[in-house]
Formats: structure tokens, C-alpha cells, sequence
């Protein structure tokens, strides 16, 4: 029977091993503490209040006995999430239907406002739900317990003139945000008690300390420049190191850092980011990678920069979601680090951040409010997806606007996303750290760039005979493979292949290997796709890239005569067009654009001019596309009844749409130790991390061919589901090309996949 206090029935939120419910949480408890850490969550945009009575409300519907019995053992179902909803809607009105969303949904998720399709109930089907036939009386008890203003205080927002529902809408998740990971860490804490631990706390380092470090290295770099030459390229990176420094103090808001390839934007940004983020009191640095296949590259390199304070840094992409593990016990809520970002540094993919920025998902949504007071790196930021590009932007100008972020647009290819560039809404007020972009192109000119015109594979394969040092970069991986084996056929010396069908320890190898070859003269002619564009640290003497934006022949080039020892005339990047393999009209039309400003621009094809041309092109053509799926119409139509479709918006949201399965690949002993390891994991977080480098993302298609024939299998799937897939013939998987198959259909899955 439940304990009984003052005459009055004493609730609970939680249950423990006892059955008399004398080691439980009581539901004051829970809720007094779960209101304090959301308020306190809440503090960093100015919402502590709307947090706060988010978190008393949140599992109101617990104050009724049929939730004692379910605590006590009973098999029976208890809605206790729509009561608080209900209550803070009638209570608060427009303030208390944004509460409504996150105390609905903080276990299923945001709903939609209105039926809009979905199978989660709406939060206006949750509303009608009436006490006592569709959900429990509550007991009058929580109306002594629990105090409620009659007015909540509205947020302060400086408010966005053509998106407020925008606005409104990312509001209302970062609020869930707040609620989620309070109602997580203090369930957490209790359970971790009833173990005899401590609360569940993180102990960082300050950023302060990270910087100490940091500094360390630069000096050590700085030491190694003093016998350069003055006009040497490591001495022009030390310029651009100190000039973007010293924009440390500005004021927080919207920069771009515009360093040609191979200025040295990694170290210059990650400098400027701990300096402003000290400067201005930010909490943290948020370093946003386009690609998984360097993500661990700049980790690595943050990480041997701050030493002994390593651990700061923490990784974080969609590699891995720990969040499909199937554990429904309560105490599986941990793995902080990841699902929290409370990290002094978190490095993670462009993937990862944008969509979370516009989930529904607790598991997504519960770091969101970890970003405010954040300094974000967006590396490369050119490859911002097209048909997301407009509620990128708005995203990114909603976190500088009301959320104390400072955003760097990090790239050698800046893309003309400012107002004063033409972009109608554009950013404005992005100012430039580094000195003089247009200057340090000039200075940094280190290549020349042809058009060669049509050129079918024998005639590439005759440039790979005539180069011992070449590289050829191609639009899509069946292509790659193709001049690949024909390289193999001619019994090439040097012949190398480099694509995301191997895995990341894998390429890892290749490109060491490459760099090796590179620096002691040896043959070394290598078909890739554009993962090499992406942050990859090469220098040939010779590039052949097929037709594609000229962003990506920008970053092509980066890769050619990198370091700056070759005249640029003896440094040549050819571009040409395939007759044997045909551009995705995607591609094509960026490769049109491209063309347009190859005939109309006089001089260097690169330039920071031509590439403004380049993109106002491109938007221009992209017209209404830049935003495909209205995600921005969509929150401002139901912006007056505050009716937002979040999990449509969610759905919508995609920065890839084609489904990629990872399968786990058996590469060396390290990869066999882990997957042995994991066979008996309880807690399989960790070994999933160090597990990342040896998958292999594939099309959906391709996974389900490869599992009907048996070549792959699941781990433990009475354990871990379906989360866990490793490569169970060996065959398939070859050590020139990666993951191997004959299957047509996945071939023709293959077809669409860059």
C-alpha cells in the first residue's frame, strides 16, 4: 500500500526494489528537482521561468493511484503526460501551449499541433482527452504541493521579421531541450543513489586550461617556422593565425574565415574559437564537420594539441546512435557526453547538428539547449546542403540572434550567403577574421587550371600511364572502381583507389601510405572520389577532377601543390567532362553553373570573386529550391494558432535522404578484438565508438541484398536489436577497393550514390 503522510497519499515517481515503495523517488521530489536543473538549463537564453514550470508540470499526471499500482507491479497503462499539458494550455494560453509540446511529448517526442498525417497522437487530440474517462483524476493533493502563477512572462526574443514562427517553434524545442535533460539526469542520479553511487556528474576542464595547452603547441609549431624563409607558406600561415586572433574581442555574432587551402584554417579557427569563447564568457566550442570521413581526422588533432586534456574532447556523429539500444530500464538514460553535449569541445557532423536543430526526438533534442552560449566552427561551409540551405540559415542566424552563439563560416570556399553578396535575407553583419581573403588568394596562387574538354576512361587511363604522380577525382564510386581495375589491368606501379566503401581505418592506411609515396618520389596514381576534397591532407603534383561546382574544383585544387614547392605553371589541375559516365542533374546543373563562370571570369578561376559569381549563379538558379520542402512556409502557417507539425518538420528535415546502414568490417585484429568484446558488452557505448572506424555505410537496397544472401549478420540482436551489423564474408570485402558485390540491384542502388 502506498505511505501515507499528514493523512494525504504520498505519490512517486519512481520505483525501487522495494514493493512497499519506501526506497522510491517521491513524485515532489522529482519534480522539485527535475523544475531546478531545467531552470538552471534554461539560464543561457533566458527562459529559466517557462523551464522551470515545464519541469513541475511534466509528470503531473503521476498524482493518481492507478500510477502507485503500476509502481507497485501492476500491468496496467497510465497516460501521465497529458494532465500537465492540459493544465499549463488552460492555464497560460499561448505561453502555456508551447509547455503543452514539451510536457506531451517527453517520452514520445514533439507532436504535431493538428492532424497532419501522423500516427503520435496531436497535441490538440491530447487536449480533448478528459479527465477521468480517457485519462486518471488527478488527486487535489498536487494543487498543495505544487504552486502555479496565474501569467507566465513571455520570452524576451528579438524577433525575426519575416520567419516568427520559425522562431517560436525553435523556442518550444529548446524548452523540450531543458525539460529533457533534466527529467533524464535527475531519474539517472536516482537510480545511480539506490547503486550506492554519487550523482552523475561531469568534471571538464575549464576552457581556459584547453587554451594553456593549446597555446603550447603553437609555440612549438612557431619554433619549427623560425629557419622558414619569410615568404614561405608556413610563414603566411602563422600571419593568418595571428591576424584572426586578434579578432578575439568582437563582439559575439555571425564571422567567416576565409583561408585559401593549406592557410592553416584548422589550428587558426580552433585559436580563435578558445580566445573568443574566453573573451565573451561562451561555454563551449561546437566544431561542425560536413563529412564522418574527417571527423575523426580533426579530432584527432585537437585532441594532440590539448595533451593530457584530451578528454575534453568529445566525438559525436551518426555512425552509431546509442539512442536505438533497446533498454527500457530507466537507468540506461547515462552516456551524457554524447546525448548532452556538456563537453568543453565537441566535434560532430553537419548531419548531426542541423537536424537536431529541427528534431522531435527527445534522444536528438536533448543536447539543443547545451548549444546556447556556444562558439560553433562550421567547417567548409560551402557544402551546405542546397535544399536546406534557407532554414540552415535561419537556424544559424537564431543562435547568434537569441542564444549567445558566436557561428564561424570556416572554408577556402566561401559561399555568397551574405546580404550585401545579393543573397535576399542573407546574413548580415558577418564580419572576416582572417586578413585580406583576396590577398592571400593571390599570395597562395599555387596552381593552374585547365579545361581539358571531353575525356573517356582510356584517355584518363592513358594520363595515369604518363604521370607516375597523379590524382583523378570522379563523381560517383562506380566510376572510381572502373579506372581503378583498369589501372590494375595495365599493371600500374603506384596504382591506388581511395572511396567510402572502405572503412575508415582503411583509408586511413591508403593515405598514409600515399603521403609516403608523395614525399619520396615514388609512383603514386590515385582514383578517388571527392572524399579526398574534404579537409584530406595531399599534395600532387597533378590533378585531373571531372566536372562538378566549382567549389569542388576549388577544394580539387587544394589538393595540388598544397605545400607551395612547385611553380604554380608546373602544378596542373585539368578539369574534364565523361562521356562514360554521366553527372547525377544535380551535379550537372552545379557543373553548368560552373561553366557559365568559366566563360564569363577573366583571370583566376579560384578567386574569391569568381566563387561569389559562381554561388549567386547557383542560388539564383536554385530560386525557391533552397528551401525544397518549406520547412520555413510550414512554421510560419501555423504560426497564429501555434499549431507547429514538428514531427512533419522532422521528417522533412533530411540532410541525406538516401537510408545508409553501417556494417561492421573485420579489417584487422583490433576490429576482431572489439566485435569479440561486444558479443558480451552490457553497456555498449564505448566499444560502439571505437567500433566507428572499421564500418562501412551502405544504400539500404545493397544492405538488404547482402543480408538475403547471408553475407551479413546481426550481433546479439536479443540484446542490441538491429543496431549492431558485421560482414560475415570476407570475400566481398577486397583490399585495393574496399566493399565488394555483383548483386545488379545493388549495383543500380549505386547509381545515385556520390
Amino acid at each position: 500500500m502506498p505511505t501515507q503522510h499528514l493523512n494525504q497519499t504520498v505519490y512517486y515517481a519512481h520505483s525501487g526494489a522495494l514493493e512497499d515503495l519506501s526506497d522510491g523517488q517521491t513524485l515532489f521530489d522529482h519534480l522539485s528537482e527535475v523544475s531546478e536543473i531545467a531552470r538552471q538549463n534554461a539560464q543561457w537564453f533566458g527562459a529559466e521561468e517557462l523551464a522551470m514550470y515545464a519541469g513541475l508540470l511534466h509528470d503531473l499526471g503521476k498524482y493518481c493511484p492507478q500510477f502507485l499500482r503500476r509502481l507497485q507491479g501492476g500491468k496496467i497503462r497510465v497516460d501521465h503526460a497529458t494532465a500537465g499539458a492540459k493544465i499549463a494550455n488552460e492555464r497560460w494560453q499561448q505561453m502555456g501551449k508551447l509547455l503543452a509540446y514539451c510536457i506531451a511529448g517527453h517520452h514520445a517526442g514533439l507532436a504535431n499541433g493538428i492532424d497532419e498525417g501522423q500516427q503520435r497522437s496531436t497535441l490538440d487530440e491530447r487536449f480533448k482527452l478528459k479527465f477521468g474517462e480517457d485519462i486518471p483524476h488527478l488527486d487535489p493533493v498536487w494543487q498543495q504541493e505544487i504552486k502555479l502563477p496565474t501569467h507566465l512572462t513571455p520570452p524576451a526574443l528579438k524577433l525575426h521579421k519575416i520567419w516568427p514562427g520559425f522562431q517560436l517553434a525553435f523556442f518550444t524545442r529548446m524548452i523540450f531541450s531543458c525539460l529533457i535533460d533534466a527529467d533524464r539526469r535527475d531519474t539517472n542520479n536516482y537510480y545511480r543513489r539506490l547503486e550506492g553511487k554519487g550523482n552523475a556528474e561531469s568534471n571538464y576542464p575549464p576552457l581556459s586550461a584547453l587554451r594553456v595547452r593549446f597555446n603550447t603547441k603553437l609555440e612549438k609549431i612557431q619554433q619549427n617556422l623560425a629557419t622558414q624563409p619569410p615568404k614561405s607558406i608556413n610563414q603566411l600561415r602563422q600571419r593568418i593565425l595571428d591576424r584572426s586572433r586578434k579578432q578575439a574581442e568582437l563582439r559575439p555574432g555571425l564571422f567567416s574565415l576565409t583561408v585559401p587551402t593549406g592557410g592553416g584554417k584548422t589550428y587558426t579557427s580552433m585559436a580563435f574559437a578558445l580566445d573568443h569563447a574566453i573573451a565573451q564568457q561562451l561555454r563551449r566550442i561546437i566544431y561542425v564537420i560536413p563529412f564522418t570521413s574527417i571527423i575523426e581526422q580533426n579530432a584527432k588533432v585537437f585532441r594532440e594539441a590539448f595533451g593530457d586534456l584530451a578528454d575534453a574532447v568529445i566525438e559525436h556523429h551518426s555512425a552509431f546512435d546509442d539512442t536505438k539500444l533497446p533498454n527500457n530500464d530507466a537507468r540506461d538514460t547515462l552516456k551524457l557526453a554524447m546525448e548532452s553535449w556538456d563537453a568543453p569541445v565537441i566535434v560532430t557532423t553537419a548531419v548531426q547538428f542541423f537536424e537536431s536543430l529541427f528534431a522531435d526526438r527527445p534522444s536528438q533534442c536533448r543536447k539543443l539547449h547545451n548549444i546556447a552560449g556556444s562558439m560553433i566552427i562550421l567547417d567548409e561551409a560551402q557544402t551546405l546542403p542546397l535544399k536546406l540551405l534557407r532554414p540552415i540559415m535561419a537556424a544559424i542566424d537564431e543562435l547568434a540572434l537569441n542564444y549567445r552563439c558566436s557561428v564561424v563560416l570556416c572554408t577556402a570556399t566561401q559561399p555568397a550567403l551574405k546580404k550585401a553578396e545579393g543573397f535576399i535575407n542573407g546574413f548580415e553583419d558577418v564580419r572576416e577574421i582572417s586578413p585580406d581573403p583576396l590577398a592571400l588568394f593571390t599570395e597562395l596562387e599555387r596552381v593552374t587550371v585547365k579545361n581539358i574538354g571531353e575525356h573517356t576512361d582510356e584517355h584518363l587511363l592513358t594520363h595515369l600511364q604518363e604521370k607516375e604522380q597523379v590524382l583523378i577525382i570522379v563523381n560517383n564510386r562506380r566510376h572510381a572502381r572502373s579506372l581503378y581495375d583498369g589501372m590494375k589491368k595495365l599493371k600500374l606501379v603506384g596504382a591506388t583507389h581511395l572511396t567510402t566503401l572502405m572503412c575508415a581505418k582503411h583509408r586511413s592506411q591508403i593515405l598514409e601510405k600515399v603521403r609516403e609515396d608523395l614525399l619520396q618520389g615514388k609512383p603514386c596514381r590515385l582514383v578517388s572520389t571527392s572524399l579526398i576534397e574534404a579537409g584530406v591532407d595531399v599534395d600532387f603534383p597533378c590533378v585531373l577532377r571531372a566536372e562538378a561546382g566549382l567549389d569542388s574544383i576549388a577544394q580539387a585544387a587544394g589538393r595540388c601543390n598544397r605545400e607551395g614547392k612547385r611553380e604554380p605553371k608546373d602544378s596542373e589541375v585539368l578539369i574534364f567532362q565523361s562521356p562514360d559516365w554521366r553527372a547525377p542533374p544535380e551535379l550537372e546543373q552545379l557543373a553548368g553553373n560552373m561553366r557559365e563562370v568559366m566563360r564569363n571570369h577573366s583571370g583566376n578561376l579560384l578567386s574569391p570573386s569568381a566563387l561569389t559569381s559562381y554561388f549567386n549563379a547557383v542560388y539564383w538558379s536554385k530560386g525557391d529550391e533552397l528551401d525544397k520542402r518549406k520547412i520555413l512556409e510550414t512554421h510560419n502557417n501555423h504560426c497564429r494558432q501555434l499549431s507547429f507539425p514538428f514531427q512533419n518538420i522532422a521528417r522533412d528535415f533530411r540532410m541525406i535522404e538516401t537510408m545508409l546502414k553501417p556494417v561492421i568490417i573485420e579489417f584487422d585484429d583490433e576490429a576482431e578484438r572489439l566485435l569479440r568484446d561486444l558479443e558480451f558488452a552490457e553497456n555498449a557505448s564505448s566499444i560502439a565508438r571505437r567500433l566507428q572506424v572499421y564500418l562501412v555505410q551502405m544504400p539500404e537496397h545493397g544492405f538488404k541484398e547482402l543480408l538475403k544472401v547471408g553475407a551479413i549478420k546481426p550481433i546479439k540482436p536479443e540484446k542490441f536489436g538491429d543496431q549492431f551489423w558485421r560482414l560475415t564474408d570476407p570475400d566481398l570485402y577486397d583490399g585495393g577497393a574496399g566493399l565488394s558485390w555483383d548483386n545488379p540491384v545493388f549495383m543500380e542502388a549505386e547509381k545515385t550514390i556520390m
